[in-house]
């Protein structure tokens, strides 16, 4: 196992960089060297760091996560309004509705299967998201109409809906049905996520104020109650739902809006840990990709996702109508939206593994969408940020003092 470490850090870290210098997002060399080391290429890598895979790879999510929260101001979010409320579901459906279209079409599923595959696809990837939003803010870059709050904000409830449906779909498509009240799932979850995420993140601020703790500790205490509250997540079931993930981002923006010189601090600390995550992270979800798959697809299912892409670019259109932003900006969301990589990683093959006829043909498009969406959507973010989005002058100002 120690070897296969050795390997993901070091292959990871150096194929990134190679990226890099070709003006490339590093994420690509870091995805390469998994499929490279993975099980399907190569095979060096040890079972036991697969079999740990999922849980290595939510540690990583956690502490983007957590770093995310504590950047996020809550009044930048209620400057936003409608379209953060929109983008957490409306995109989703409308690539859920392009995936029912055109799959029987091209690849001759039913509407059913079509559905469970929809579900598999339509869920960005806060992974890949994130980091690419708070490097924006950092910079500057469209933070005066909070697009890149909104964007991540989106990111991380868009999975909580998405994943219901999956749900709901593949019972159906099992043989079972669908009760309405099964939906109520979605805003248990996006509710007592919230709160979960707040009374931690008070509490917190509570213990930081009455007792002294070192930076470094409360790094720790704070990764300790995240890990927590996704633990909580499994342990709920029925139509009580709970998001872990965004109650994470909620106790980081609970210590953000309580204590904004410790949330700053704490951001510096974890972005450090974010160097060691994102090779984790980024490596292990290319290690869980079958290139066969891939290269069995055919011109149909590349076809097939480029046309449901459309659609959810539609659907982020739909969620910023009647806003400030002008039709670069809008364009600017609608292409950072789009990167999948984590949600299809998770459960891409859980309708194989249930047995539906549909399963090796959703697994399919799930591989194919990390490859092409996480790779095109971080280029696309990195190639257009600087002509799409307008860049704050008081960040203009600090860089030429």
């Amino acid at each position: 196992m120690l070897i296969s470490l050795a390997l993901v850090f070091m292959c990871g870290i150096s194929l990134g960089a190679v990226f890099q210098k070709l003006k490339l997002p590093s994420l690509l060399g870091m995805l390469l060297t998994g499929i490279l080391l993975g099980p399907y290429v190569l095979n060096l890598l040890d079972p036991t760091i697969l079999n740990i895979s999922s849980d290595l790879r939510q540690i990583a999510l956690i502490i983007i996560l957590t770093r995310a929260g504590l950047n996020l101001d809550i009044r930048d979010l209620k400057r936003v309004g409608r379209p953060a409320v929109l983008m957490c579901f409306v995109p989703a459906c409308f690539e859920i509705a392009g995936m029912v279209i055109f799959a029987p079409l091209f690849l001759g599923v039913t509407r059913m299967e079509a559905a469970v595959m929809g579900t598999v696809i339509a869920a960005v990837s806060p992974a890949v998201i994130v980091p690419k939003m708070l490097k924006l803010m950092e910079d500057g870059y469209g933070k005066h109409k909070s697009i890149p709050q909104m964007i991540m904000a989106g990111a991380s409830v868009d999975d909580v809906f998405v994943i219901v449906l999956f749900t709901a779909f593949t019972g159906l498509a099992k043989g079972g049905s669908i009760a309405p009240i099964q939906f109520l799932t979605i805003p248990t979850s996006i509710l007592f996520g919230l709160f979960g995420g707040l009374i931690s993140g008070l509490l917190l601020v509570w213990i930081f104020k009455k007792v002294h703790i070192r930076d470094s500790e409360k790094v720790v205490i704070i990764l300790s109650v995240s890990f927590l509250l996704v633990t909580a997540e499994h342990s709920l079931t029925g139509i009580i739902g709970f998001s872990g993930l965004l109650a994470v981002m909620a106790l980081g923006a609970t210590l953000q809006q309580k204590k904004q010189d410790l949330a700053k601090r704490l951001s510096g600390k974890f972005s450090k840990l974010w160097v060691g995550a994102e090779v984790l992270l980024f490596v292990l979800v290319g290690a869980t990709v079958n290139i066969n798959y891939a290269l069995k697809a055919g011109a149909a299912s590349v076809l097939l996702i480029l046309c449901a892409l459309a659609f959810r670019m539609a659907g982020v259109f739909v969620c910023v109508i009647k806003t400030s932003l002008s039709k670069r900006e809008r364009v600017f969301c609608a292409l950072a939206y789009m990167p999948k990589a984590t949600v299809q990683a998770a459960i891409g093959g859980l309708p194989f593994a249930m047995g539906l006829a549909c399963g090796n043909m959703v697994l399919t498009v799930a591989v194919l969408s990390i490859l092409i969406t996480a790779p095109l959507g971080a280029v696309l973010i990195d190639t257009t940020y600087q002509k799409l989005l307008d860049k704050d002058r008081a960040e203009t100002d600090k860089m030429l003092e």
